[in-house]
């Protein structure tokens, strides 16, 4: 295994870790509760991210015949939860933002499961030299400690002051947006000559991913009845991941791993916006939605 820098080792889970806490300041219980009182919806979209957005980065990986190490960091990108931001696109395309808090609540606490799990797919799959380096339990472990405690964490300080939270919910995403950029800009920066080298079939592989996943997830919710403005929350989770943690797991293994969501973060805003644009015209006929207080 690669050795890893500091920024891989320390800056990565910290920021990630902050970022989750953000989060966790968004989140209350009834957001994990939607998946009894409202469950077809939610299981829909889980469905969509949990199963079809890490199949479709195999797919993807394979159509583009990617080098071992970028197909394992695409499905690891794919196979990452919601991010934060899916629910504020939801919310500018007029989408069902509860849905898409609660898919972002869920996949997060899923996410200790599945990452490591596509993780080791994709190692074996693609033949990556990785296999014998990786402790699962040691990812499981990683994943845990950087998304699902600050998480808590963040969700027990709303709890305890839900005012004080909702007056700083504004300025502690402004942080959460800096820092996620930061993390991209360091990721890209600490493995730039190998991006140079292969931007354009990295750029072409991460960019199919983010259109098909928008595409294809979209369609599977409105086939299955759901109306709009819920497939448009469900489109937007499998477009906007949380690309922070793919990077930062990737990069604990080997730096190389973190590109392909390094380069995925640099299109999904640009589609995700598109997309809104056309989904808000579309959703507008219906009665707006009120603006939610759990946006991320």
């Amino acid at each position: 295994m690669e050795e890893t820098s500091a920024f891989a080792t320390v800056a990565l889970p910290i920021a990630l870790a902050l970022i989750m806490g953000t989060l966790g300041l968004t989140l209350s219980v009834s957001d994990f509760a939607r998946i009894v009182t409202q469950p077809r919806g939610v299981l829909i979209g889980l469905a969509n991210l949990l199963a079809i957005s890490p199949l479709l980065a195999f797919g993807v990986a394979e159509l583009y015949g990617l080098a071992p190490a970028f197909a394992v960091g695409l499905v690891l990108l794919g196979a990452s939860p919601g991010g934060t931001m899916a629910n504020l696109m939801t919310h500018l395309a007029r989408g069902d933002v509860a849905l898409s808090v609660s898919m972002t609540a869920l996949s997060s606490l899923a996410a200790v499961v599945t990452v490591p799990l596509y993780l080791s797919l994709s190692i074996s799959h693609f033949g990556a030299p990785y296999a014998d380096d990786v402790n699962m339990l040691g990812v499981v472990a990683r994943v845990f400690l950087v998304t699902i405690v600050p998480l808590a964490i963040g969700m027990s300080i709303r709890a305890r002051n839900p005012a004080r939270t909702a007056e700083l919910e504004p300025r502690v995403k402004r942080v959460a947006m800096v820092v996620f950029v930061g993390v991209v800009v360091g990721a890209v920066l600490s493995e730039r000559a190998t991006i140079e080298e292969n931007f354009a079939s990295l750029a072409l592989a991460t960019l199919t991913l983010n259109v098909l996943a928008m595409t294809v997830s979209f369609t599977v919710a409105r086939a299955a009845r759901l109306d709009d403005r819920q497939a448009t929350a469900i489109a937007m989770e499998l477009g906007i991941h949380n690309s922070t943690l793919a990077i930062t797991v990737g990069a604990a293994i080997a730096e190389v791993l973190s590109i392909p969501a390094a380069v995925y973060s640099a299109f999904m805003f640009l589609t995700a916006g598109t997309f809104a644009r056309i989904m808000f015209r579309r959703n507008a006929g219906a009665t707006p939605l009120p603006a939610p207080a759990t946006t991320g």
